[in-house]
């Protein structure tokens, strides 16, 4: 084993032993190697998340058949189908159009999708997500449903990029009054939805403070990125 693969692998060990049980990793790899999700992978990682669809598909046909991927990008729609068959779940449900695809795409291999719904919480145009309005909206429609291929599990957020903690804290604790909102209004009788998938690397771990079940780590665990060809 080589030390990128030792350091991988005692990153991965290091964040597990700091977070408390019931929250879940999700090993953002993104543009890392296959070798390099391996290294990952005999650690004991099995959660990975991935956002471009052009490398999760080949990364998910080579790679152990019991690593669970996470969709957490922004997806768009005629993307869908390629994903479908992979991931266990997509974090990054952002509009009614992409449930519908993802729904649809799903029906035509007789799967069921679990989903975030994604939140803009950050002060970043760039960030994408539902308001809470629009949302509340399509979980009213009769089109909602009548989807039986998607499955609404929780919901996902990203704070803004900026080094004040208390404006992080702020942002996150918005996305738990929008999970809880939501469980209250929508899902109160759905054991599945359940889930807060909100912090990074340089956050995670106030995220998890303010009510976080899933933390996709990126950086923390496989250094700076080293960029395969993603083309």
């Amino acid at each position: 084993m080589n030390e990128i693969q030792q350091e991988i692998q005692s990153n991965i060990k290091r964040i597990i032993d700091g977070i408390p049980q019931g929250v879940r990793l999700v090993a953002v790899s993104k543009y890392n190697s296959n070798d390099r999700i391996e290294a990952a992978y005999s650690a004991g990682q099995r959660l990975f998340g991935e956002s471009r669809a052009q490398e999760l598909v080949p990364k998910a046909q080579a790679l152990p058949k019991d690593i669970r991927w996470h969709f957490i990008g922004h997806l768009q729609t005629n993307k869908v189908k390629y994903i479908v068959p992979y991931v266990s779940c997509i974090e990054s449900v952002d509009s009614f159009r992409l449930l519908s695809e993802i729904n649809k795409q799903a029906q035509k291999i007789n799967r069921v999708i679990p989903c975030l719904l994604q939140f803009h919480v950050a002060i970043e145009e760039t960030k994408f997500g539902f308001d809470l309005d629009e949302c509340e909206q399509m979980l009213l429609s009769n089109d909602y449903k009548e989807f039986c291929n998607v499955s609404i599990i929780g919901v996902m957020g990203m704070a803004s990029i900026t080094t004040d903690t208390d404006y992080i804290r702020k942002e996150f604790r918005h996305v738990k009054q929008i999970y809880t909102k939501l469980k209250a209004g929508f899902f109160a009788n759905d054991d599945k939805f359940s889930e807060i998938s909100m912090g990074m690397t340089h956050d995670y771990k106030i995220a998890i403070e303010e009510g976080s079940t899933i933390v996709r780590v990126g950086s923390g665990i496989f250094g700076e990125r080293m960029y395969i060809n993603h083309s």
